[in-house]
Order: structure tokens, then C-alpha cells, then sequence
């Protein structure tokens, strides 16, 4: 596990940092065809960091361009898959190498607390890389039982040019839920960073030539979502998007492919998920701190965060108690003092918004700061089913609770959104935990804890959280690649016998 630097430290990190600010295609740093720019911003300090090359359709057709040549000659695609192996297993011991510099670098772009950075981040960033690579060499293809007459040899190939568009929330790890499949099965790639928070990625794709990945493999087009991501939607030689963010900018990549080229759309997006409490959960100090902790981990800017408490009436006074007091301990501040549990919203604009639910209800702890685009971990009891507080995603550190009177009713209220991400239960019945996890309509449903799985097991979601496919597992491994049937006439028979 990575070990904590001091504040000092983090801080002579940051002041000393080379921040990389144009585009990566081809190889190299280039500045967009029009040489605009834009400002990336530090949202903890409103210090500016970086002019960052703002692109546009035009240097998406170039990279675009750059990514097809990689794939058709093989330099990457056909490369011999220990080969590829080895390369993304050395890139993980790059980012290894530069841990402190990627976490501080993710710190100040994003506002992300360190200690997240360093104990979470980075380390499940390195994490998915190796596991991908490591897939590689131990995936087998397969025949199908079509006879003694003929051999049908059922195969993977990799789908070509894969457009991996990103969000702001976790800028590393998402690039590593995407880049590592669609790298380890043979994929040219082509990264577009949310706006707010490109410099992570830069650094990544300078790492990946340092690794051995060749030019035109792994390239980052930096800017605004009009001029690059809908350019790469639309584009007739990308053979896939992956997306990360909201549902709403979802929609448009599959828009996007009607319009073009019927190309593969996977996405993860938005939730509303439930942390479903019944009345004979045990060990309520563990149920708050699980409860504490999926709500306000990284301030809430998190797609399978526990915005909503639905909990039994017998048992919500006992647990609210310990969840206050949980939650007294999380302190928010400077995101590189390492003693902090919540940093900076991404900027003022999301800050605005998320202010702008504190007011909907029963307010009993928390609010906005007077400084910055810090908000302090908030709850809202009394929340009604119907209310905008249970029905839309706020991506802050905002809990809204809602009582029931049965596990019938917590089911229903746990179903009763447009989302279905994730979800939590706790209850000391066995058998009801399974058969409430069963009927809650998400993804990923945990029992008795917090989480998302690990690298093992798919993440995304049901209804409008989720569309295409999966991020993490050999699942996601898979949707990088197309599958081909190659049938091949073993009989005696001549054509014509086969038409008679």
C-alpha cells in the first residue's frame, strides 16, 4: 500500500510540477490545429495551472487518422500478446515509479483529497492495468460442436479505433477502466478527457511511449465536448466509444452512432442509488460507517454513490445517532493536507449546483462553506419519494433520507428512480438479504457493506445508468473486441453434392 507523504511534501510536489498542456497524437505533445487554449483550473484555489490546447474536429480527424494507420499496420493490433503484455505491465511500473506526482497531479486538477489520490486511486489505476495485461496471454478463443464434416473456429479480433471519452470525477481510474482492455485486446485508442481535468491523461500517454507503446496507439485529444466529443461520436472510421458521465450527454454518443456509422456505444452513466437499512441490521456502528462512507467518499462526485438512506423506521433514531456522529469526523479542507477526508467540488459552476438542493429539505448537518467550492458532508432528512432530492442525481456530498415502514416498501422506494447503479442492503437475515438484492434493479448490489467489487466483477448499470456493456472484468475485456466465425469444410462432398 502507498504510504502518505506529509502536507509540506505534497506541496513542494505541486510547486514543482512540469504540467504537460497540448494534445498527445501521434506520439508526441501537439498543439491543436487552431492553437486555441483553455484555462484548467485548480478548483481548490482557483489557481490557474495549465492553458490547455483546446482541439476541434479538426485535429479529431487527425487523430483519428494517426490511430487508424497504428491499427491497420499492426504495430500494436498484431503485436504478439505477451508482447503487449509486457509493454502495459511496464507502464504500470511507470506510474508505480511516479505515484506521488500522479496523485498530487490528480489532486490539484480535480480537487480529490490525497489521501484518496494516493490510497485509492493510483494504486487501483496500476491495478487495472496489470489485470488486463495480465489477461492477455490467458484468454482462449473456441470451436463450436458443429460436427465431424466441419471445424467452426470462433475468434476475437479487436474492434479497431475506440474513442474512450471521460469524466471528471476520477480522471486516472477511468482512463485506466477503459484504456487497459481496449489496449490489451489490440485497440488504438483515442482518450478525450473531461475539460476540467485533462492533465492526469497527458501524463499517462507520455508514460505509455516511455513503456514502449507505439506512436499513434494512445493519443489524448484535450477540449470542450462540442468540438471533441461530438466529433469523435459522429466520426465514420471510430469503431467504438466508451463513455463515462451523465445520462444525458449519454444519449448523444447513441445518437451519435445512429447518425454515423452504427458504431459500438458502450456507457456507464448517472445514479441514484439506495442504501436500503431494514430493521433487524446488526453492528450500526459499521452499518453508519459504511453508510458515511458511501455517501460523502469524493465529496460525493461519484456515479455509485449512497445519495439516498432508506431505512426502517424501528431502527433509524439508533442509526442516525451514529451516522452524525460518523460524520462530525470527516473533515473537509485543503485537498493535498493528507488529515482531510473531503476536498474541493471540480468547480464553481457544479458547486452552484449542488448549493442549490440544500435548501429542498429538512436540513440536519452540513451545508456550504464560505470559501471556495467546498460544501461539508450534508443530510436531509424527512425526503419524500416524489421529492427532487430522492429523483436526481446531485454528484455532491448530499444524504437524503427516507423512512419506511416495511421491506416491501424499502424495495419499492429503492426501484422507484430512472437510475439503477448500485445499491446497498443491511439486514442480519441471510436469505432476505439475497432475495432484496435480487429484486433491486441495479448493477451491482452489496450486501452488509459499501462498494463496486473489484477488477474481477462488471460495473454498470440497469435503465438509465448504463447502456452497451460493462467497465471492468473479462466482461469489458470482451466489448473491446468483435467476434468472427471462421467455418471451414471438412467433408468429402463436392459443391454440387451440397446443392443436391
Amino acid at each position: 500500500m502507498s504510504e502518505l507523504l506529509t502536507l509540506d511534501e505534497y506541496k513542494a510536489i505541486a510547486q514543482s510540477l512540469s504540467l504537460a498542456s497540448n494534445a498527445f497524437i501521434d506520439g508526441k505533445f501537439q498543439a491543436s490545429k487552431s492553437g486555441n487554449s483553455f484555462v484548467s483550473v485548480n478548483p481548490a484555489t482557483g489557481e490557474t495551472l495549465a492553458n490547455v490546447a483546446a482541439c476541434n474536429a479538426e485535429d479529431v480527424d487527425f487523430s483519428v487518422l494517426k490511430a487508424r494507420q497504428a491499427f491497420d499496420d499492426g504495430r500494436w493490433s498484431k503485436l504478439h500478446p505477451a508482447q503487449r503484455k509486457e509493454i502495459l505491465i511496464r507502464l504500470a511500473r511507470l506510474m508505480k515509479r511516479n505515484q506521488h506526482e500522479l496523485a498530487v497531479m490528480e489532486s490539484i486538477d480535480s480537487g480529490k483529497p490525497i489521501a484518496d489520490c494516493e490510497l485509492v486511486d493510483i494504486p487501483e489505476t496500476i491495478h487495472c492495468l496489470i489485470w488486463h495485461a495480465e489477461a492477455i496471454d490467458k484468454m482462449y478463443d473456441q470451436t463450436a460442436p458443429v460436427g465431424d464434416e466441419a471445424m467452426a473456429v470462433v475468434v476475437r479480433e479487436p474492434v479497431g479505433v475506440v474513442a474512450c471519452v471521460l469524466p471528471w470525477n476520477f480522471p486516472l481510474l477511468m482512463l485506466a477502466w477503459k484504456i487497459a482492455p481496449a489496449l490489451a485486446a489490440g485497440n488504438s485508442v483515442i482518450v478525450k478527457p473531461a475539460e476540467q481535468t485533462s492533465l492526469t491523461a497527458l501524463r499517462v500517454a507520455e508514460l505509455a511511449m516511455e513503456a514502449g507503446v507505439p506512436r499513434g496507439v494512445l493519443n489524448v485529444v484535450t477540449g470542450m465536448g462540442p468540438d471533441v466529443g461530438e466529433p469523435l461520436g459522429m466520426h465514420a472510421d471510430v469503431d467504438m466509444v466508451s463513455f463515462t458521465g451523465s445520462t444525458e450527454t449519454g444519449r448523444r454518443f447513441l445518437r451519435y452512432s445512429a447518425d454515423s456509422n452504427l458504431k459500438k456505444i458502450v456507457l456507464e452513466c448517472g445514479g441514484k442509488n439506495p442504501a436500503v437499512v431494514l430493521d433487524d441490521a446488526e453492528e450500526l456502528d459499521l452499518v453508519a460507517e459504511h453508510i458515511v462512507n458511501g455517501a460523502f467518499w469524493n465529496m460525493g462526485e461519484n456515479c455509485s454513490a449512497s445519495s439516498r438512506l432508506i431505512v426502517h423506521e424501528a431502527i433509524k433514531d439508533e442509526l442516525m445517532t451514529r451516522i452524525l456522529s460518523r460524520v462530525r469526523e470527516w473533515k473537509t479542507g485543503d485537498p493535498l493536507d493528507p488529515q482531510n477526508h473531503l476536498g474541493a467540488l471540480i468547480d464553481k459552476d457544479h458547486f452552484n449546483k449542488v448549493c442549490g438542493y440544500l435548501d429542498q429539505g429538512n436540513l440536519i448537518l452540513g451545508g456550504d462553506t464560505d470559501q471556495g467550492c467546498y460544501v461539508y458532508p450534508t443530510i436531509i432528512d424527512d425526503v419524500k419519494v416524489t421529492d427532487t432530492l430522492a429523483q436526481e442525481e446531485i454528484f455532491g456530498p448530499l444524504l437524503s433520507v427516507i423512512t419506511v415502514r416495511s421491506t416491501e416498501e424499502a424495495v419499492a422506494v429503492a426501484n422507484d428512480t430512472d437510475y439503477g447503479l448500485a445499491a446497498s442492503v443491511f439486514t442480519a437475515n441471510g436469505k432476505k438479504a439475497l432475495r432484496v438484492a435480487r429484486e433491486i434493479r441495479a448493477g451491482t448490489v452489496t450486501i452488509n457493506c459499501y462498494g463496486e467489487g473489484d477488477m474481477t466483477t462488471p460495473f454498470g448499470g440497469y435503465k438509465q445508468s448504463g447502456f452497451g456493456g460493462r467497465d471492468n472484468s473479462i466482461h469489458a475485456h470482451d466489448q473491446y473486441t468483435e467476434l468472427k466465425t471462421i467455418w471451414i469444410d471438412l467433408s468429402d462432398r463436392t459443391a454440387t453434392d451440397s446443392i443436391d
